[in-house]
């Protein structure tokens, strides 16, 4: 479990601790994401709720690497596209859904992680396979329907300006900007939320493991 929490620690500085991933972080996430499938193959170490909740998380770089491909393959073989704007949106959106779900996974893994250092009797039917596949179904259904609601958002704003003044299309494009823009605005502040969350949680989980071994050494 050593190259697990070496990975978790990698998607925490990303996801995290960065304000924005770059080229590097990214590169090394994806290679981590790949590195940790390949370990999750193993029965012992899938049988356990926190490696569910890691995989699926490491699953989430799929997203990064179809924008990547359709990138590179967008600009080695120069495809025209009826709409680029479109295209650029949907490609990052996606990137939007791996960033909002690697979030939301990370947050669950060192809740867990909480838990698991304080309350490892009282919470151990709450700490099971089944609760965790439920978990990552619910984030991925969640965030789904947000970046599907972006991308409707831009869907109508490329199309508003060929649609009459006084359409029911006018209607919606107005009703979805303003759907979208505050679910921006919530998803920033969820963001900041979840980053004060995770530090405390690591914080109590730091303190409270040094003090057990001052405790042992005496």
């Amino acid at each position: 479990m050593k190259d697990l929490r070496r990975y978790l620690v990698l998607k925490y500085i990303q996801y995290l601790v960065l304000s924005s991933s770059n080229a590097v972080s990214t590169f090394l996430g994806l290679l981590g994401s790949l590195y940790a499938i390949i370990i999750l193959q193993s029965a012992k170490v899938s049988s356990k709720s926190t490696a569910v909740l890691i995989s699926s998380l490491a699953k989430a770089d799929i997203l990064v690497c179809i924008t990547v491909v359709s990138a590179m393959v967008l600009w080695t073989f120069d495809v025209s596209i009826s709409s680029p704007a479109l295209t650029s949106a949907l490609l990052q959106n996606l990137l939007t859904a791996n960033a909002h779900v690697s979030c939301l996974l990370l947050s669950c893994v060192a809740f867990e992680a909480y838990l698991i250092t304080f309350f490892p009797t009282e919470s151990r039917h709450l700490r099971t396979v089944k609760n965790a596949r439920l978990t990552s179904r619910i984030i991925w259904m969640l965030v789904s329907a947000e970046c599907a609601l972006f991308q409707t958002d831009d869907l109508l704003k490329a199309t508003s300006t060929f649609a009459p003044t006084r359409s029911p299309c006018i209607l919606l494009f107005h009703f979805s900007s303003m759907a979208a823009a505050l679910l921006r605005s919530l998803s920033y502040f969820l963001g900041i939320i979840l980053r004060i969350i995770n530090v405390y949680i690591y914080y109590k989980i730091f303190f409270s493991m040094s003090n057990r071994l001052t405790l042992k050494t005496k």
